[in-house]
């Protein structure tokens, strides 16, 4: 890392506020809220999601279809949705308007999954909306128990939840990312205004299917009559598909490389410039303040998208909003330096294709030293190509494994990633607690470590760097 960035880094530090103690009322907001996410967990959890829309349909039917009161930019893919959704908003909140956006899964607190205006529903909100639509809910769980269905699962229910919290706010338009799929997915119960497609590969293929062309087939889905359809570059079995649906459903296809595309990138101070070329218009010198390509093109799409949205494709957007619009964007967990000296940097890569996104980034964006991999995986994930992806890049692996009960067992881990990396180059700590403890106190200023292979893993160093006092 530069010393410009580690200097940069330290004043943000040196800045925090420390919080302040929680009021009583708080704190009781406090949990209802946690009692709202005790009776989302309860219901099936969202690793076993299930391919069928009636039921959040139904739920949403009888709640008056609150999900018809706003418009909507809904977004899927397989890498970088959740950026992609971020830059977006940020755009549109830029604009004045009245912000939702849903995307999945969270970080710490399932309220980070509803965000107002850029900030996530507060507690009491989120108590208050659930108590009521919790009577539909229980109405269409026992109709599906009476016709031998599972209730409504967690993803579901929560879907429905986020929508009626954006029509109670209320919002102008909600980005809304797609929780596994598209075409079955329980979010594509809203219409989208604009359907976004940011890179697809393979990943779910126990859900999604088995090639590209099918996973795409699948994410399709999202594509309505007459919508316009914005993607990212994407390969040339993914692009036919989109194309065939699209042309079904007699919708414009706006294309990265055709329609749009990144200019020019460069390295900066706490992020990169960015030149883009719009649908519209020429965008030049725009800081974003993340880092790697990936993240440059995610921001491309979305600039399309937002210019698909507002006007067509046919007015440029201003440059100053714009400008403040990706100034002021935040993507928790993607590629985020949470602590210096050692760098400690949190990356949500969870398949071959994210892992190799953040190891370009690695290499173009910082100068480390050296790079130590902390890696957790997730029981249903490519671990082989994770590992292989992150195997030219990185000194040494830490293998650990995360507190969900989906995480692979870190010996088990071990054995693969010494299998790619060699017996020198591997070690084991379950508790990853104590493997960032560790290296910490080994390595030096320059050296980094990047701790990324699940979005749970990430999650929980964010939590241990706020305890520890050690966060940014």
């Amino acid at each position: 890392m530069s010393d410009e960035a580690n200097d940069d880094a330290r004043e943000r530090g040196s800045r925090r506020e420390q919080p302040r103690p929680p009021s009583p009322e708080e704190l009781a907001d406090r949990e209802a809220a946690e009692a709202v996410y005790a009776e989302l967990l309860a219901r099936l959890g969202e690793a076993n999601p299930q391919p069928r829309l009636e039921p959040t349909r139904r739920a949403v039917e009888l709640l008056g279809d609150p999900q018809r009161s706003y418009a909507v930019i809904h977004i899927t893919g397989t890498n970088g949705k959740t950026s992609t959704s971020r830059i977006a908003e940020s755009i549109l909140r830029a604009y004045g308007l009245r912000t939702g956006l849903m995307t999945s899964p969270h970080l710490d607190r399932v309220n980070e999954r509803i965000m107002i205006d850029g900030e996530p529903i507060t507690d009491r909100a989120l108590a208050d909306n659930w108590a009521d639509i919790q009577p539909y809910l229980l109405m269409v769980d026992a109709e599906l128990t009476a016709n031998g269905e599972l209730p409504l699962t967690y993803f579901e229910a929560l879907t429905v939840l986020a929508f009626a919290s954006f029509a109670d706010a209320p919002v102008d338009v909600l980005v809304l990312e797609v929780g596994m799929g598209g075409e079955w997915d329980s979010t594509n119960v809203a219409d989208g205004d604009v359907a976004v497609f940011t890179p697809i590969a393979l990943d779910h293929e126990n859900r999604l299917g088995r090639t590209v062309a099918e996973i795409a087939r699948t994410k399709a889905g999202i594509i309505k009559p007459a919508a316009q359809v914005v993607t990212a570059l994407q390969s040339a079995e993914a692009m036919d598909e989109l194309l065939r649906a699209a042309e079904h459903d007699e919708a414009e296809v706006i294309a990265e490389g055709v329609a749009f595309q990144v200019r020019d990138a460069r390295l900066a101070v706490g992020g990169q410039m960015v030149s883009i070329r719009g649908r519209a218009g020429e965008y030049p010198d725009l800081f974003l303040p993340l880092f790697g390509e990936h993240q440059a093109q995610n921001a491309a799409v979305a600039v399309a998208a937002v210019e698909s949205f507002l006007g067509a494709g046919a007015q440029p957007l201003a440059l100053d909003v714009l400008a403040e619009g990706f100034a002021t964007v935040t993507s928790p967990g993607r590629l985020q330096l949470i602590g210096i000296e050692p760098s400690v940097i949190v990356d949500a890569a969870h398949n071959p294709h994210g892992a190799e996104a953040l190891g370009r980034a690695l290499m173009g964006s910082f100068a480390f030293e050296s790079i130590t991999a902390v890696v957790g995986i997730l029981a249903d994930k490519d671990e082989r190509g994770i590992i292989e992806a992150l195997d030219p890049i990185v000194d040494r692996f830490v293998v650990t494994q995360s507190d969900s009960d989906r995480a692979l067992p870190a010996d088990e881990l071990a054995e693969l990633v010494t299998r790619v990396a060699g017996p020198d180059r591997v070690r084991i700590e379950p508790e990853l607690d104590v493997a960032l403890a560790e290296l910490r106190d080994e390595l030096g200023p320059r050296d980094a470590i990047v701790v990324t292979g699940s979005i749970t893993l990430v999650g929980q160093a964010m939590r241990i760097a706020r305890e520890e006092d050690w966060a940014l």
